[in-house]
């Protein structure tokens, strides 16, 4: 990316008034732009997780050859009353499970597509845990609010939309007008997306809680992107502490958790 410089002066003096009392302005010098180095993170953890979630999803396609069941999301998918009776692995487990190969290919082509830019600011250990605290909140809000059986990664991949918008938002002095174009298609994108989830079988205040906490955490525990260097060899940094991260996600997952405790299941 590379910035203007000199930047303009919007103070300069314009018009037909300035022309007649003033000497002809010199011809404004040429622009320069300096390039500044991004982020060089590789999206393993996004690849990882693709994989990771294939390859649960063969294991549940495996258990309907053998068994006649889908064993694996019996024992993983998001259910009131087994949460109710100790099972808290499943607040967790439904990110990684799908009904379909439409419904696993369309959340895994969401997670590709926004996987890797957001690692690549995010780094690897703070984008796996944007996904987990996003998948967490889904399905606790949908173990509050709804009665049925769920299971998907559109808990988690909401979260990295929300996560999406706080950042660009964030930085929208940094990446000018591309910020601001690329947020207003994240608000329309997820608009749409929940009105879409207000058809019938669809977990819409999963998807809701998965957007609430990754917003949430993008907006406390999120990069925090700074120009450092000199000259013409400028990059981004990360002045985000560590700590301020993990305390963020802990925060949040236990507020959520709170959430859980004191409304139970939705019957």
């Amino acid at each position: 990316m590379s910035f203007q410089y000199p930047p303009k002066n919007p103070k300069a003096e314009t018009g037909p008034l300035s022309q007649a009392n003033h000497a002809p302005a010199p011809p404004e010098p040429p622009q320069r732009y300096i390039p500044i180095k991004l982020p060089e993170n590789q999206p393993i953890v996004t690849y990882v997780l693709l994989a990771v979630t294939v390859g649960v999803y063969l294991m549940q396609m495996l258990g309907q050859t053998l068994y006649g069941a889908d064993v694996v999301a019996l024992l993983g998918m998001k259910n009131n009353a087994a949460i109710m009776a100790g099972e808290w692995w499943r607040l967790f487990t439904p990110m990684l499970l799908h009904g379909s190969i439409f419904h696993i290919g369309f959340n895994m082509y969401a997670l590709y597509v926004l996987g890797p830019g957001l690692e690549r600011f995010y780094g690897g250990w703070r984008f796996l845990l944007l996904y987990i605290v996003a998948g967490f909140a889904g399905n606790v809000l949908s173990f509050v609010l709804s009665p049925y059986n769920s299971l998907g990664a559109s808990t988690a991949i909401f979260g990295l939309l929300g996560a999406q918008g706080v950042f660009l938002y964030q930085h929208r002095e940094l990446f000018g007008e591309s910020a601001q174009r690329s947020l207003v298609n994240i608000i329309f994108i997820a608009v749409v997306n929940l009105v879409i989830g207000l058809s019938p079988g669809i977990d819409n205040w999963g998807h809701m809680g998965g957007l609430i906490g990754g917003t949430l955490f993008a907006w406390f525990g999120g990069p925090k992107l700074a120009v450092r260097g000199q000259g013409f060899d400028l990059f981004l940094e990360n002045d985000r502490p560590a700590l301020a991260t993990l305390l963020s996600g802990v925060t949040i997952m236990l507020f959520f958790m709170g959430i859980a405790l004191l409304f139970g299941g939705a019957s």
